[in-house]
């Protein structure tokens, strides 16, 4: 078995996922005019995309424990290719919401069939060196969908580019088919059910709550920056839209660089303190963007090389936490976190959005600020107590 081989595999399925949900974003004028239709709707088809995302996170996790990894995966696929054939041939508006959210409900299965995979046939530190690598190539996902899809779609259109994601789709599929081996252990047999008791079990367990609050504010906290730092740009510094582009790509490549570090990070340090010590830092330089933000804008770009470098040196120690903890329902308490963090994703520009209206760029990032501040003391006395227990015992 070539494991280095089924890591790209099941992380390139993953990484469709962000790409997808994105893709067409440069190119969201052209399609609505296209369809006749408003803004609204077609801004629609991105929070449509996320929040079955989301939700399909708490289906498959249950399923891929009792029904296999495999199986699950290509199945998903296939709808999502489906899907992808759908958007680009739909005739009107509300059939294209329809298959944004058929493609959004296939790919949902690959963020927790690759993150469960990686558990499977990684232990101890090569599972950190492992799911590092896996971070990194999801964390490319948002980075390299506007950039394709704007060039795509300049050439081709709309219809261009979801039929590119159906072939790319069709391609994952063939490779993930002919080399990934079912990997899910024979002792769960029997022993996995589905059930709404299981997902709540992994809220209630110390890690569980912990990793999965920390991924919620964490991403509550970069969508902000997604969805106000445009505008806080063009009125703080008169950027233009190209120019703007170039200040988000540092974080965005902060992010990459981070996921990979994380993951050979964990040779050299034991995970609970890298976790604490990355959130902790990455709550740090929200409030480093806050001070500079009227200041420099040299400044600004480095608190947000910070805010994406630490954003991404603290996801694999999350999902490696989290698999540790839970060794017989991986995928459900990996679907358990994917959904909690696309919630963080949604509320972030929602809440934000309430706080930004009062004309106070430091509301919104403030709040942020002081809630990820909150999770962190919480999460720290979670993890205090879980250790003093394990001592007694």
């Amino acid at each position: 078995m070539n494991t280095k081989l089924i890591i790209y595999l099941v992380s390139f399925a993953a990484f469709l996922g962000p790409f997808t949900q994105n893709i067409y974003v440069p190119i969201l004028p052209e399609i609505q005019k296209d369809f006749h239709t408003t803004s609204f709707l077609i801004n629609m088809s991105l929070s449509a995309f996320t929040v079955t995302l989301a939700v399909m996170q708490m289906v498959y996790g249950p399923l891929i424990d009792m029904k296999g990894r495999r199986r699950i995966l290509l199945a998903g696929i296939l709808i999502y290719i489906g899907a992808s054939v759908g958007c680009a041939f739909s005739p009107s508006v509300s059939w294209f919401l329809l298959f944004r959210v058929l493609q959004a409900a296939g790919i949902a299965a690959g963020s927790i069939v690759a993150t469960t995979v990686v558990s499977d046939l990684f232990e101890g530190k090569q599972r950190g060196r492992a799911m590092g690598v896996f971070q990194m190539l999801v964390a490319l996902g948002p980075v390299l969908g506007p950039v394709i899809g704007g060039w795509v779609g300049e050439h081709m259109g709309y219809w261009g580019v979801f039929m590119i994601l159906a072939v790319t789709g069709t391609l994952t599929w063939l490779a993930n088919a002919r080399y990934l081996p079912e990997t899910r252990p024979n002792d769960l047999d029997g022993v996995i059910s589905f059930g709404v008791r299981r997902l709540f079990s992994v809220m209630l367990h110390p890690i569980g709550l912990s990793v999965t609050l920390l991924g919620f504010i964490q991403f509550y906290a970069f969508h902000n920056f997604l969805a106000f730092l445009p505008q806080i740009l063009s009125t703080e510094y008169g950027l233009g839209p190209a120019e703007k582009g170039l200040v988000f790509l540092p974080l965005s490549l902060m992010i990459v660089v981070g996921s990979y570090t994380g993951g050979r990070l964990q040779e050299k340090m034991e995970a609970r303190k890298i976790l604490m010590i990355t959130s902790s830092l990455h709550a740090l330089s929200i409030v480093l963007f806050m001070l500079a933000v009227k200041f420099s804008l040299i400044y600004v770009i480095i608190s947000l090389v910070l805010f994406g470098l630490f954003l991404g040196l603290s996801q694999p120690v999350q999902t490696v936490l989290l698999m540790d903890a839970f060794a017989k329902e991986r995928a459900t308490a990996v679907g358990a976190y994917n959904f909690f963090r696309f919630m963080g994703m949604a509320a972030g520009p929602l809440f934000g959005s309430i706080l930004y209206q009062m004309r106070n760029i430091f509301l919104p990032f403030g709040f942020a600020a002081v809630l990820f501040g909150g999770v962190l003391f919480f999460v720290q006395r979670k993890l205090r107590m879980k250790a003093a227990k394990a001592t007694h015992t």
